[in-house]
């Protein structure tokens, strides 16, 4: 087997930006929606931190860890759906995201036909 690398996460980083705004009812969010934005205090989360690894070729990967720990994110950044704040990502391939719990799957077929059916319609 080639040592061609699928997937190689290089330093990546993901920080979101929180906003912090004071509600002083419900009322309140509803008679001016279009309010500025600007001057708002904003609170900086950071999801991952420089994260490393290379998926090559033919290998397998899991991704484990407690809720809140990043995992989702980290998945989306591969997918492309978010981009990272720091770092690079390189997707050699062709990627298929089923991210959501229960996209693209049959509730009325077993696993394996699922995953024969997904693949299937994929081409492969």
């Amino acid at each position: 087997m080639r040592d061609e690398i699928a997937i190689k996460i290089d330093h990546v980083s993901k920080d979101f930006r929180l906003p912090h705004e004071k509600v002083d009812s419900v009322k309140s969010l509803f008679v001016n929606p279009f309010r500025s934005r600007e001057g708002l205090k904003t609170e900086t989360q950071h999801a991952l931190k420089n994260i490393n690894f290379e998926v090559k070729k033919g290998e397998f990967f899991g991704i484990v860890g407690r809720n809140g720990s990043g995992k989702s994110t980290l998945l989306k950044i591969i997918a492309n759906i978010y981009q990272p704040t720091k770092g690079k990502v390189t997707v050699n391939g062709r990627l298929v995201p089923f991210i959501e719990l229960g996209v693209g799957f049959n509730p009325e077929l077993s696993g394996r036909e699922n995953t024969y059916l997904n693949g299937a319609l994929m081409g492969f």
